[in-house]
């Protein structure tokens, strides 16, 4: 009470200071009316968002659910899930012991307490529950606890309201009787793969569970006891038994939500075959809703739209334009999904270019989103995929990009899988269209904080290097490599040395003893690699080919001779052959540091293996170098004697 006098007395003087402000301003001028605003209600991270909103997302540095600290940032696609879930995972420990052990955390820290620090109850057969507690876990969303309280009710013999038995059938009908992912295991959600939406849909309803009991029990049997379960059996494939019972309500003149129409809307290809077919059913069903007065929503335009997106390609196009039309004259807005449905039914694979993308583009470019369907979040990375594949249009994708960006469109995203794919998509196509400078600066903004190349996407990068002659960013794209856990990908390490072997920077360069350093490290982490590991790459003859080459042009006579060494032994395990470029090349190396013994095994090699350079490798030593009998004697054997022949005196003129 006393807190409400000094609200009260405060609010007087407030309005007494005004109205002597108020007659002090008459005197001088017109009066004016003080109109004092409503309260806005504020939420607890209100002020949290705003300040937020006014920075943008820092590209140099790492998520905030990675430790800020340069040797603990995961730097791979494997590392960044790995780290993430482990982080994860110990909450979930830490969860699982407080509810194992229950009597360890009884102390009340908070006032009043948080009902989720507390530890869970356990329900059993000597746990005494009523129905209160029963509507407690339903609203809690706790489908395994609730099944368990009303069977124990059921077996105590205790009444449950027929109020309370439809709010159970409800939750096992949108759940199928079983419990879903916590909503705190975020990162569990975000690392999930995302291709279940675009996989088939397939039956896995609960058949004679616990639902379908409950709606027996129930009498009368009202229509939202029907809705619930149709709409359950509907959305798990269950679709036979669910359009029985739609049939049954009709008979029975049993009035239906719009939302329970919707999901049967989403099982027309199950119930018809043949395009025709699911078209007339779908509108035998729209005009079931009008019949019943019930107004058509958002969800109702999206389920046809998915419908028709599995027909062929030309009555989906016509019937699809159909119902759109249909629908924005009723005022219904498309949302994302929409969109992403009608991108899918232009945008075939082998089908014609269609310039819908540009359209939608045009309609909605610098709107801010929120999710109205679940399927929203398939819109980004199929736009772009169409970008990609579909259009090849490098100016729509920045377009998209910057819708994708625009408020928190980001959060539309999707999950890890989804956001991958885009940038996939992205990357590639900006590495096919854009000069390599306006790429590299894309690369350097998202790469690796916000996105990691994946091996594919590396290879097109390496492919766009090679093409622009910019060498100068192949030791770059090595050290990427090795930070994102790719030098396990034969064609990426063949194809990165082949490269740098084709484009050879001036002689005695910086640059060449960088490329020189970077073969040596190929070395270094094939020779390395432990046997059993799920993925391992072994020598090849052009590998070690490649890396004699650029460790000769480098200078590193002595890392050379290793290279050497391992074609030498290894000739006969080794799959395929070096370049004879590169025996010639170490030739010449052993040439400058007389090193006759390493010539001549150079020269053993290529004539072991076939190469019909040999003899002229033999006889370029043999005019180079001052060779003993011994070198002389050895070179005669492997090359033959015919090979080695004294040099020609020149010819002399005889006189006539």
């Amino acid at each position: 009470m006393n807190s409400i006098n000094k609200l009260r007395f405060g609010w007087r003087s407030t309005k007494s200071v005004i109205g002597s402000i108020t007659a002090k301003q008459s005197s001088s001028e017109a009066k004016k009316d003080i109109v004092i605003p409503y309260r806005i209600e504020r939420g607890p991270t209100d002020i949290l968002r705003a300040l937020a909103g006014t920075v943008q997302r820092d590209t140099t540095a790492a998520h905030y659910k990675y430790h800020d600290d340069p040797f603990l940032i995961p730097m791979s696609n494997t590392g960044k899930r790995t780290f993430a879930l482990a982080k994860e995972s110990g909450r979930k420990a830490a969860n699982w012991i407080r509810n194992q052990h229950p009597e360890l955390f009884q102390h009340q820290e908070a006032d009043p307490p948080i009902k989720d620090f507390m530890p869970q109850a356990i329900y059993d057969e000597n746990s005494d529950v009523a129905e209160e507690t029963l509507r407690s876990l339903i609203n809690s969303a706790a489908v395994s606890d609730a099944i368990t309280v009303y069977q124990l009710l059921e077996k105590q013999e205790k009444p449950v309201s027929q109020d309370t038995r439809q709010q159970l059938l409800e939750l096992l009908c949108f759940y199928n009787c079983e419990d879903s992912l916590p909503e705190e295991w975020i990162e569990e959600r975000w690392f999930r793969q995302g291709t279940r939406g675009n996989t088939k849909r397939r039956k896995t309803w609960k058949d004679n569970g616990l639902a379908e009991a409950i709606f027996q029990s129930l009498e009368p049997k009202e229509p939202a006891a029907y809705c619930a379960l149709i709409q359950g059996m509907a959305n798990y494939c269950q679709v036979d038994r669910a359009w029985e019972l739609y049939q049954e309500t009709q008979d029975k003149g049993i009035p239906l939500l719009t939302e329970t129409y919707n999901s049967l809307l989403r099982g027309v290809n199950f119930l018809r075959e043949s395009a025709d077919l699911q078209w007339k059913l779908i509108q035998d069903l729209l005009s079931a809703i009008a019949k019943q007065g019930l107004k058509p929503n958002l969800g109702t335009l999206n389920a046809a739209l998915e419908v028709i997106s599995t027909m062929n390609q030309r009555q989906a196009k016509q019937y699809s334009l159909r119902i759109l039309a249909e629908f924005r004259k009723i005022g219904i807005e498309p949302s994302l999904a929409t969109y992403y449905y009608l991108l899918i039914t232009f945008c075939k694979e082998r089908g014609p270019v269609s310039n819908i993308l540009l359209e939608i583009m045009n309609h909605i470019d610098g709107q801010h989103f929120t999710i109205q369907d679940p399927k929203d979040t398939f819109f980004f990375v199929t736009a772009m995929d169409v970008c990609r594949n579909h259009l090849q249009d490098v100016d729509l994708a920045y377009r998209v990009d910057a819708l994708l960006h625009a408020g928190n469109n980001y959060n539309l995203i999707g999950d890890s899988y989804k956001e991958s794919i885009y940038y996939r998509h992205f990357f590639v196509l900006l590495c096919s269209t854009e000069p390599l400078d306006v790429f590299m600066k894309m690369y350097n903004k998202l790469v690796p904080h916000i996105y990691i190349p994946e091996p594919s996407v590396m290879e097109e990068v390496v492919r766009a290097v090679d093409l622009n002659g910019a060498v100068e960013y192949f030791p770059r794209l090595w050290s990427d490599m090795v930070t994102f856990d790719h030098t396990d990908r034969e064609n990426l390490v063949t194809g990165l040395l082949d490269c740098m072997v084709r484009n050879r920077p001036p002689a005695g360069s910086e640059l060449e003893t960088q490329f020189g350093k970077v073969a040596w490290d190929v070395w270094n982490k094939l020779e390395d690699v432990q046997e059993g590991r799920y993925r391992q790459i072994g020598w090849s003859g052009a590998m070690l080919g490649d890396v004699l080459i650029l460790t000769v042009r480098a200078g590193n006579f002595s890392e050379a001779c290793q290279v050497v060494n391992k074609l030498v032994k290894s000739q006969h395990t080794i799959a395929g052959l070096p370049k004879v470029e590169a025996l010639q090349c170490f030739l010449d190396a052993c040439i400058a540091q007389k090193s006759v013994p390493r010539a001549i095994t150079c020269i053993e090699f290529s004539a072991d293996v076939g190469f019909p350079e040999a003899g002229k490798m033999a006889q370029k030593l043999r005019d180079e170098l001052p060779l003993d009998s011994a070198a002389l004697a050895k070179l005669t054997n492997i090359v033959g004697k015919e090979v080695l022949q004294t040099k020609e005196e020149p010819a002399t003129v005889s006189s006539a």
